[in-house]
Order: C-alpha cells, then structure tokens, then sequence
C-alpha cells in the first residue's frame, strides 16, 4: 500500500523536518477557535494553576486509521493535537501499526502506550508519565464480534487516586445492532462490578444510537458525561458527514457514534471525579484538504471533589 509506505517514511524522517510539518499546529490555530473548539461548559472565570492541576484531561478519538488517503499528514495532525492539548489520558480507536510507530517516534518520551492489538486494527491508551501510573491492563474480546472488536481495560493511579481506564469500537453499521447492544452490557456490568473504591472511565466510538442505549439500559450509577452536562448542541455530533467531508458518502447524517461514561466511586472518603467541560477537537481542515479523522476527537476534563 503506497499510502501506508509513505506513512512510514514519515516516521524516519528528520526531527527537522518533524518540526517544520508541524510549524501550523492544528490544535492552536486561529481558524478553529472560528469553528470552536466546541466547549460544552463556560467558565466565568480562569482557574488557578493548581485548580488546573488537579483536573484529569482526556481526549477520546476514532483517528480513521484505516483511510490510506494522506495518512502522513494526518497522523501528523493528530500527533499536534495531543501535543497542544496535552491530555493526561488518551483513548485511540481505529489505529494500525504504521500510525502507532508514527507517533510513538513523536510522544513516547511523554506517553505510555497500551495497545489492544498488533494486527489489522484496533484500539489503544495513551497516558501521560509525569501525570498517571500505569498498574495494569487487560484485554476482553468481545466472542460474538465479527470486526476483531474488544474492550482495553488499564488500572492507573492518577493523584493517589485508582482509576479504572476503559475503551472499545463497538460493532460498526446499522444491521449490527444487536451485537453493539451486547458489547454495551458487557462494558456496564465491567463498570458496575468494579471496587466501590475506584472510578471507572469509558470512552471510545460506541456506533450506538440513542434507541439502542434506550434499550439497553445504563446503570443508575453510570452516567453519560455529555448528557451530565446538559446535552449542549454543539458537542453532539462526533460523526457529521454534512460538516466532515473525510468520507464521501450518498446519505449525510449526524450521529453521536463517540461516547464517554462515568462511574464515580461509591466508597465514603473516596474523591470524587466530576465531569468540568467537553470539547470537539479535529474541526479544521489540514493543509492537505482534509480533517485528520473522519470522527472529531472529544476534549473533556474532570474535577476531583
């Protein structure tokens, strides 16, 4: 695959050269404060580096990883994105090797890497070193899945605090509903049944809609974070193909596929995680024409309590 050779020789390039492809970093542009980034909460006034501190950043992002088309630049995108937003946490869906060896040359320095896989596609975690402790991690395979779809399970520390890091691609398209509904329960009863003491994060592109959540059912002690911050407008749309021309499909539609899920812990004295502000990421055209995913990337940060 030419694209995916090109992909490649990006990663041996020149630090030079690295630096001078990332000159225009995305994440900083003036072009998409014009077009966001969508901030699903308004803060009157600006918080104090150690309030800044004790919040935990995540971004969540299908990165499309399977489109030959401009693979260099837009693994490059991505890669300015994590740096100019520098999340503590990062939740990848959709990546192959060749994007994993790009920006591992690139954020391996800062970055712990989690993969849910080798082959074909899959999904991953990132965690920022100086911010978050990796203890453990597992893999869950989902029996029934026909896409090579599972559930990446990582136990961190995070400011004294034990967290349960989730992420999975559910079942892709309309006609695989009833097994994206089983990977959904699946995923709650992993939330629901872990320790009292710990919170539990879930991200990643689910490709549910909202009658198959209605049917499924979450649990009283897991809440969707955009729904917990109002269901603003403007962050509800990760896959919108009348806005994102990634992909050239007959019917456009704007759908919520890209979901987050909290289960704060139940024990008494346990600090509380509540969710502070959302943001869509990836609105801006790269300069080869096209946006760095067919999906916008979700920004949220957590307050601990």
């Amino acid at each position: 695959m030419e694209k995916v050779s090109a992909l490649e020789n990006e990663t041996t390039s020149s630090t030079a050269s690295t630096q001078q492809g990332e000159e225009n970093t995305p994440g900083s542009s003036t072009s998409e404060a014009e077009d966001g980034p969508a901030l699903c909460r308004d803060d009157a006034e600006n918080p104090s580096e150690e309030e800044e501190n004790s919040k935990l950043s995540l971004i969540s992002w299908n990165v499309d990883g399977l489109d030959s088309e401009q693979q260099p630049e837009r693994a490059r995108g991505l890669c300015s994105y994590l740096m100019t937003h520098s999340p503590d946490v990062v939740l990848l869906q959709e990546l192959i090797q060749p994007y994993v060896r790009f920006m591992k040359n690139r954020l391996l320095a800062s970055y712990t890497f989690i993969e849910a896989g080798k082959e074909g596609y899959y999904v991953a975690m990132m965690l920022k070193k100086s911010r978050v402790t990796l203890l453990d991690s597992k893999i869950f395979d989902f029996p029934l899945s026909r896409m090579m779809r599972n559930l990446l399970m990582a136990q961190v520390l995070f400011r004294g605090q034990t967290l349960y890091l989730m992420t999975s691609h559910f079942e892709s398209c309309k006609a695989h509903a009833a097994e994206r509904m089983r990977q959904l329960t699946l995923v709650m009863r992993k939330m629901t049944r872990a320790p009292d003491d710990v919170t539990v994060l879930f991200g990643g592109d689910t490709n549910l809609r909202d009658a198959e959540v209605a049917k499924v059912g979450l649990p009283s002690c897991v809440c969707d974070v955009w729904e917990h911050l109002g269901e603003p407008e403007h962050c509800r749309y990760t896959w919108d193909t009348h806005a994102n021309t990634n992909k050239d499909v007959e019917f456009k539609c704007r759908l919520r596929f890209d979901r987050l899920y909290l289960r704060r812990a139940a024990r008494e004295g346990v600090p509380q995680l509540e969710p502070d502000s959302m943001a869509l990421i990836g609105l801006e055209k790269l300069p080869c024409g096209r946006y760095t995913s067919d999906h916008w990337g979700i920004y949220c940060t957590f307050s601990t309590e």
